[in-house]
This record gives structure tokens, sequence and C-alpha cells, in this order.
């Protein structure tokens, strides 16, 4: 029996359990904590009855309150839950880990929002606010067959979406230090565009019908575009898909967006405006770098270009001008350097521009100095200061590398590549190993005498055996003893011995080991366990007083060339655009910042001297052509390479545009030769399209230059002398192979003959032998010869021989016929069994002899020597194969990928001439164009320009989207009115966008 006693304190505590559980239970804040969208009430449809009441009438039973929630498949009547209100818990805001190294901490105090940061803030919230929502968002439940299955390839969810946030700003600009715009009155600069006069009904109607033509191929562009790649980057004309080398951020909208509302397409033009608004800057799942380049020309100068064509402030697209702000922020941060120089390939991503960055030691001179007209603009829309000064910056150290004598080989121009770190990587490696060296020397000097004893060093013997000395931890009185072995090779024995006190003994005594152990208190190691446990450790700061990381070193240098050895000086692709920009943002500042002037100047005069050159063609054209100089560090020469580039082709327009703003006729008639060239490189070309880059035969003489088809075909075969010299050693071995194949033939001719004599005389002795044979007796031989005998090999003949001559026989001793006729059968019998009847030895002798075939002599003959292909036969095979045309030596890329350079020179040489003329040689260029590259949703660049019709070259499938931008827009204004941007109103940047010019 169980005592109560005994258990009674279990019986309390359970007792007590099943209290709290119940008051738990019936605990109203733990339903409030449910979430209402995740249980339901299921109330059962039929209402409920009970018994009625004497006397009472029947009435239809009330049905309780309910609510429907429709789902795709079924609605299902639940009753309206409503919880209690609960108490509101504060959570504090945690910080990611990508803000704090480890994981997750509590907040510091909030921020005060300022003007600077308040977008920062409210797209904080909003995406806080977005993030909540989905939290609490109820989920429904998964359906076995999904209406609208997920792609195969999703992207990330929205949740998980990284976007841009503004960095630590590492070397930034005081507000006072800021570089303002030029201010005071744009000057009245001298007129660029001709003076049209009235048009003729004739020309008028020729014109309008071109232009009408043209709007055509760009409507059909921007339909594809429209149809199978909006939101895209680029439509694929052929394939009809889209592709997104541009961070995804619709770059042909974007990009098409000005010459919309230029060719009257309004409707396309708001169309576009409502897409832009959904582009997020912040944010790409396509890269994890920002082309700065790129953007800035194609983006930000689209925004602007359409901001401005569309009304600016008057106009009601405010947007453009917000959309280009929010895109500038972004990019601000690649000024973030020493230097200010920009970075050019941006990590946009939180994780990877948390750090200091420098800007490239390579930097494509056109991509670093392309940036003035965008910012410069935006600079004068928004009335902030800091986007003007990030690109004065750049100017101002342009100008000090083109003015520094000695920085460049050709002065006045820049080097293919910069070096735009602002930092001295060489001379702070050099410091570094000074520093190491001059450390080893000093611990060399230190450790230069190791055989002398430190100085109050007194090591502990007893015994003349070393003993260490005992630390405070063990008995003073005990000591570990090592004793040789007895024997070399032997092991030593160990053992702790009790230490004799001596009076005067030295390491012996406690007093001596107290002593030694108080000397090694501050022993390296006790300083190092002292370290290890925090005692006396010190980490390094990871930041300077300057707030730099402490290995940050930078010596500070101005721009130099970033070539590695080798510099290229061009006008041609990475360094064009940055030429082009002297000119109009002199333009664009009005004429109040005169540096552009003098920085243009000056590369035209290189330009001019150092770079044009007349190619020799038939028909002795007069045109001009910029080539490329190439420098190496390892030589004073310099080499040049008469290039053609499709790319270089701006050059005509940048020369007449300078010539009439800076008043110099010598400059704008340089500009005709130079549109004048790459309308001739079109013309000439099979398909009538340039090639994208080819080489030219250049003339002696710019003022005296004729055609001249053997130095063509010199420069086309190089190796003329050296074939010349093959075709020489050709004659001699020719001749000299003729008398050996001769020599031999004689050789020959007498083996063969010698052979028949040969041949003829054996046939004779054979017939002479067969003729004594049939004439003489069946048992009769000749003189000298023998009866004939079997073959040792055939046995049964040997025996029959050697039994005939061991005793012969007579005729009367022959046996009778039948006998004889038994002997024979049982010869055949015997040699049948022993297989010496047969032939198999001698037939083979016999079949070898049949079979083996005579021996037949041929004479070997030297191989005739290889005729090789003469000059003229190689230059023709060249022309054949690579259809290279008079006055080029060579097509080195042959594609056409749509460039806008050719008709924006013969645009501009029309506005600033008004000669008809270049409105002929354009329209030839746009319909040689539409002919090579349209498709049934666009146009697409080509493979080969050398592909003569009816055969039609083969898409490359790519319309990128300056197409609509630059080359459809240029051809569009060709033929429109003058007033259509007019060049006095108006600056293109590189990608054709037109920004207003102040007044």
């Amino acid at each position: 029996m169980l005592r109560f006693r005994r258990y009674r304190v279990f019986i309390i505590c359970a007792i007590v359990i099943t209290i709290l559980l119940y008051h738990v239970s019936k605990n109203s804040q733990w339903e409030g904590l449910q979430p209402s969208t995740d249980y339901e009430k299921v109330v059962d449809p039929r209402p409920k009855t009970s018994p009625p009441k004497k006397g009472a009438v029947d009435k239809a039973p009330k049905k309780p309150p309910t609510t429907t929630t429709s789902t795709r498949h079924r609605e299902t009547t639940v009753a309206a839950y409503i919880p209690k209100k609960e108490p509101t818990v504060k959570i504090p805001q945690l910080k990611t880990s990508n803000e704090v190294k480890g994981g997750f901490v509590l907040p510091t105090a909030a921020p005060t929002t300022t003007k600077a940061n308040y977008a920062d803030a409210a797209n904080a919230q909003t995406h806080t606010q977005t993030t909540a929502a989905a939290a609490v968002k109820p989920t429904e439940p998964e359906d076995i067959h999904a209406w609208h299955p997920p792609a195969k390839n999703q992207g990330p969810s929205a949740t998980s979406t990284i976007h841009w946030r503004k960095p630590h700003e590492w070397f930034p600009i005081p507000t006072e230090s800021l570089i303002p715009l030029p201010s005071g009155k744009p000057k009245a600069l001298p007129s660029v565009q001709f003076a049209f006069g009235e048009e003729s009904p004739e020309r008028k109607e020729k014109r309008e019908r071109r232009l009408a033509k043209v709007k055509a191929e760009a409507e059909r562009a921007w339909s594809g575009y429209k149809k199978y790649a909006w939101g895209h980057d680029e439509l694929t004309p052929v394939s009809k898909t889209a592709k997104d080398p541009f961070c995804g951020w619709a770059a042909t909208l974007v990009d098409a967006m000005d010459t919309l509302w230029i060719m009257g397409m309004k409707d396309e033009f708001d169309d576009a405006v409502l897409a832009l608004k959904n582009i997020d800057f912040t944010t790409t799942p396509y890269r994890t770098d920002i082309p700065v380049f790129e953007t800035i020309i194609r983006y930000l100068g689209g925004l602007l270009g359409a901001y401005d064509v569309s009304g600016g402030a008057a106009g009601k697209y405010r947007v453009l001008l917000d959309k280009a702000v929010e895109l500038a922020e972004v990019l601000m941060s690649v000024f973030d350097t020493p230097n200010r120089m920009p970075m050019l390939y941006y990590q946009w991503q939180p994780a990877y521009n948390e750090n200091p960055r420098l800007a490239p030691v390579n930097s494509g001179i056109a991509e670093m100095g392309s940036m003035g007209l965008e910012f410069t603009r935006l600079a004068q829309l928004t009335g902030e200061t800091k986007y003007y000064d990030a690109i004065a910056r750049i100017t101002n150290a342009l100008e000090e590398f083109q003015n520094r004598e000695g920085a460049s080989a050709i002065p006045g121009i820049f080097p293919q590549q910069i070096d735009a770190s602002g930092c001295n990587t060489t001379e702070a490696a050099l410091a570094t190993l000074k520093i190491s060296s001059d450390s080893v020397k000093k611990q060399a000097e230190d450790a230069a005498d190791l055989s002398s004893e430190p100085k109050g060093y007194s090591p502990n013997t007893l015994n003349g055996d070393y003993t260490p000395a005992p630390s405070k931890d063990h008995e003073k009185d005990i000591e570990f003893r090592v004793t040789p072995g007895s024997r070399a090779g032997d092991a030593g024995t160990g053992s702790f011995h009790k230490i004799e006190k001596e009076v005067g003994g030295r390491a012996a005594t406690e007093g001596n080991l107290d002593s030694t152990a108080g000397t090694n208190n501050s022993s390296p190691s006790q300083g190092t366990m002292q370290k290890r446990d925090g005692q006396s450790a010190v980490t390094p700061a990871p930041l300077s007083a300057k707030g730099l990381p402490v290995d940050w070193k930078c010596v500070p240098q101005n721009l130099t060339a970033g070539g590695w050895g080798t510099d290229h000086y061009s006008m041609g692709g990475s360094q064009d655009s940055a030429y082009e920009y002297f000119p109009k943002l002199y333009a664009l500042l009005g004429g109040l910042e005169p540096k552009y002037k003098t920085m243009h100047e000056k590369t035209v005069d290189a330009v001019k001297k150092h770079l044009l050159f007349r190619p020799m063609a038939e028909g002795d054209p007069d045109v001009l052509f910029s080539g490329k100089a190439t420098k190496s560090s390892r030589s004073d020469h310099i080499r040049y390479e008469y290039e053609v580039t499709h790319l270089t082709c701006f050059l005509g327009g940048m020369f007449g545009l300078g010539g009439k703003l800076f008043d110099s006729p010598q400059d704008v008639e340089i500009g005709k030769r130079l549109a004048d060239g790459c309308a001739w490189a079109y013309e000439v070309m099979p398909t009538g399209i340039m090639p994208e880059y080819a080489m030219a035969l250049p003339c002696e003489a710019a003022d005296d230059c004729h055609w001249n088809r053997t130095a063509w075909y010199d420069r086309l075969d190089p190796n003329a002398s050296f074939r010349a010299t093959q075709m020489e050693e050709y004659y001699a071995n020719k001749a000299e192979w003729e008398l050996q194949v001769e020599k031999l033939k004689k050789q020959e001719a007498y083996r063969l003959e010698t052979e028949e004599k040969e041949r003829r005389k054996q046939a004779a002795i054979k017939q002479a032998e067969e003729e004594d044979r049939r004439l003489r007796p069946v048992n009769s031989t000749l003189p000298g010869e023998e009866a004939p005998s079997v073959p040792s090999q055939n046995g049964g003949h040997d025996l029959k021989e050697r039994d005939a001559v061991a005793s012969p026989i007579g005729k009367r001793d022959l046996p009778s016929t039948t006998n004889n006729e038994k002997i024979d059968q049982k010869v055949k019998s015997l040699e049948n069994e022993l297989d010496l009847n047969s032939n198999s030895g001698r037939q083979s002798s016999n079949a070898d002899a049949a079979d083996q075939k005579p021996i037949i002599y041929e004479t070997i003959y030297p191989p005739e020597p290889q005729k090789p292909v003469t000059h003229e036969e190689y230059v023709q095979q060249r022309l054949k194969d690579e259809k290279i045309p008079p006055g080029f030596v060579s097509l080195n890329d042959p594609r056409y990928i749509l460039r806008p350079e050719a008709i924006e020179s013969v645009w501009i040489m029309y506005r600033i001439t008004g000669d008809p003329s270049w409105q002929e040689k354009g329209w030839r260029m746009f319909e040689a164009v539409i002919r090579a590259t349209q498709t049934d949703v666009g146009h697409s660049a080509i493979a080969d320009v050398t592909v003569a019709a009816p055969t039609k070259p083969t898409m490359l499938d790519s319309m990128e989207s300056f197409w609509l931008a630059e080359t459809l827009k240029y051809f569009y204004l060709l033929f429109s009115t003058p007033d259509v941007i007019s060049l006095d109103d108006w600056v293109f940047n590189t990608e054709a966008h037109p920004l207003r010019r102040p007044r």
C-alpha cells in the first residue's frame, strides 16, 4: 500500500501544474497572437434546429452571419473571425550582415533625414513596408496542377533582390571646394549652320519622299522592338528575341526616345515614358558591374535629350529629368577615388563597394573623357554643382596631361590607355622595399657576433651537464638529469635528482633558483601569453586617423600613359569621343570656359601634323582619312598604320563643327575631305557600305597623288621581291632537273636495250635445246648430260633405284603380268600411305618460282621543282578571295554593325555648307544600308560588306540601340527641314542625343 506522506509532494506539484495549464489555455493573449488568416472556423451550412415550443409558429431559422472567401476553384463559407487586439510589441530593427561583419546587431541612433539623404530614406522606408506586407501575406494552398507554371529559369524573388545603396564616401569634396559652373551670360558664338534659302517644290517633294522612307524604317525597327523585346536592351531581329548587355534597363527604349519625338511619333514616345517609370536603376539581374561609359552616353544622355526635345521645364515630362537624377546618383559613386578620376566599371552591389577604390590604371581615354556633356547639362538643369565638379576635375587632369612636356609621344593627343589611378604604386613599392632592406641590415648587424654570449648570461650547469632553469611551479630542490648511453648509439637515461645545497654554489642553491626565475619574468614566452590572455595585447585599428584602411598606401601622381610599354594614338575606337566633346562642351557652356577651345585646337593641330593621310585610289579622289600611330617605350621610332575605320568617320563632323565655332576655314575644308572619304569608302564596296576596319594605300604626297597600280600591287604583296627571287631559283632548278631527267632517260634506254639482247640470247639457247631434245632418241642423253634422276626427297624412287642396282633383273626373271600389276598396286598404296609419290616438295619450289614476280627495274626520277606563285598571281588571288577594292590593301573586319559615324559627318557637312550633294551621298548610303540589313521586324548587322548582289550578306542577328538613337536619326535629319534641331541651338552627345545650348 502506498504511503500518502511519501508522495504528497508529487501530488501537490501535479495539482499546481494542472491549474497553471488550465489558466494558460484560457489566456486571451495566446488567442490574440493567432493569425486570422491561418485558421478558419468552418460553419455547418445547415441551420441548427430545436424542438418547437407549444403554440409557437414555425419560422425559418436565422442563419449566422458568414463571410465568403473566393479562391480559384471553390468558395468556402467561413465565420468572420475577429482577433482580439493585442499589445504592440516594438522590435528593434537589426542591421544585416552586409552592414556589420559577423551577423546582425542592434541599430545605432536613427540618422537625421536631410535633403541629401531624403531619397535614400524614402527608398528604405518603402522597402521596409513592402517587406512587412509580404511577411503577413496569407499563403494560398498550392494546387497539384498550377494554372500558370513558373518558367524554367526564374529570376530571384522580389524579397531577395539586391539594390544599390549609397556607400560611404571615402574621398569627399567639401562643399566650398566644389568647382561651379562658369557664370555669366553666354557669349555670342559664330553661327554654325548654313543660312538656307527657300526650297523649290521639286526639291521639297523629293526630300519629303525620302524623309518618309527613313521614318518607315524607324517605325519597322521600333515595332519589332516593342513586339519582341519590350523592356529589354536590344532586339535580335533575325531570331526575334531580346538580349540585355547593358543591365537590362531597356537601352533601346531610352536611347530612342528623342528620336521618336523628332520623327513625330508622339504616341510611341508616351508609351516609352510609361515604361520608363518602371525601370529601377538601383538593381539589375544581368550584371554585377555597370559599364559607366555606355550607361552615361545611352541612358543618361538619352533621358536628358528626351527631356530637352520634349520641352524641358515647359513640357509635361518631368519624369525624364527625375529618372536622370536617379541614375546620376548611382553613377556619382564612381568618382569616389583619391584623385576623383572615375571607375569605369562600377561594382554596384553593396557587398562589393564598401572599400575605397582607385580608378583603373588602363583607363580608355574615350571612356574617361566622354562624360562632360551629360553631367554638365544635368548640372545646368538641376543647379547641382557636384555634377559639374565631377567632370571638371577630369578636364583639369586632361589639360595638365596635354600641356605636360614629354607626357605624350604626340603632343596634343592622348595615348589610348591612361593610368588614372592617381597613385604611383612603383614608388610606394620601392619605399616599402627600402624599409625592408634597412630592417634586414639592422637585424644583420645585431646578429653579427653570435659566438659571444649575451652580457649577464650565466647558464645553469652541474657536473658539466646542461640543466634547464627550474620553473617556480616545480620543486626548487629537484632537477632532471640526462645520462648519456655507455656506447655510441645507445639511448640516454633521465631521472629526477635532489639538489645538494652547497655553500657558495651557484645554480644549485635555492637563492640562485629564485634569482634565476626572477630574471625571466619578462621573457618573450610570458609576454606572448599575456597578449594571448588579453592582458597587454594591442590590436591595430582597422582605419587610420583619416578614415582609410591602415594598409592604404598611395603616392600621388598625375595622369600618365598606361599602355604597358606601347602607346597607341588615333582618332578611332577607345579615343574618339574624348576629342569630340571639346568643341561641344565649349558651345554648351556658352564659350565661358576657354580651356575647351585650347584643348581642341591642340588636338586638331596634332592630327593634321601626324595622322591625316590621303589614300591612293582609282580616279584620284581628293579625300582624307586619319591613321594610327604606335610608339614603343623601347624605341624612339613612331610606327604608322593607315587605317580606315568606321568609328573614325566622326572626325569630319568634329573638324567642321570646330572650324565654324573657332573661325577656322581650313578645318572646315579638312572636315569636308574627311567626311567625303567615308562616303567614298561606302561607294567602292560591293554592298555600298564601308567595313568596320580596313587598311588603305597612302599617297606619298597629299597634294600630288595619282593612281599607281604597280604600287598598289606591291602593297598588296609586300613580298614581291622575295617571290621574284623564288622564280629565279625555280628556273635554275628546273633546268638542272631537266638535265638529270635526260641523263636518267638515256641510262634507262641502255638498260632496256641490254636486257632485250640478253633475253633474245636466252630464248635462242632454249629453243636450240628444245630442238635437240625433240630430235634425239628417247633414252639417249646429250654428251655430258647425266640420266635424269628422281630428287632425293622422293623416297620411293630412291628405294627402287637402289634395288635395281643391288640386284638387276632380266626380262626372263620378271614375274607375270598379274603379279606385276599387284606389285604396282602395292607400291602405289605404300607410296600413298607414306606420301612418297607426292610432288609437294618439288612443286613447292616450282610454285614459289611461278608465284615470284620477276624483278622490275624502274628508274626513279627526281621530283619536278614546284613552281611558286608569282607576284601577279598572288595579288590576283587575294583580290578574288578578299574582294579588295582599289585603294585598299586589306579588309581586316568586313562587318557592318549599323554604325552612324559616317552619316553623322555627312549630315553635319550638309547643315554647315548647305551643299545638296551631301544629301545625295547620304541617300545612296541609306539605300545600301537598308538593302543589306533589313529584316521583317527590324535591321541586323551583317558579317561581310563585300558580298555582292544578288547574294545577301550573312545576318549577325544584332540591332544595337544606336541604330534608332543615332543612325536613323541622322538619316532623318538629313532630309528634314534645317530648323529641326539646328546646330546653332543644340549640341549632340556621342550617342546623338541633342542637348539644348544656353542662350
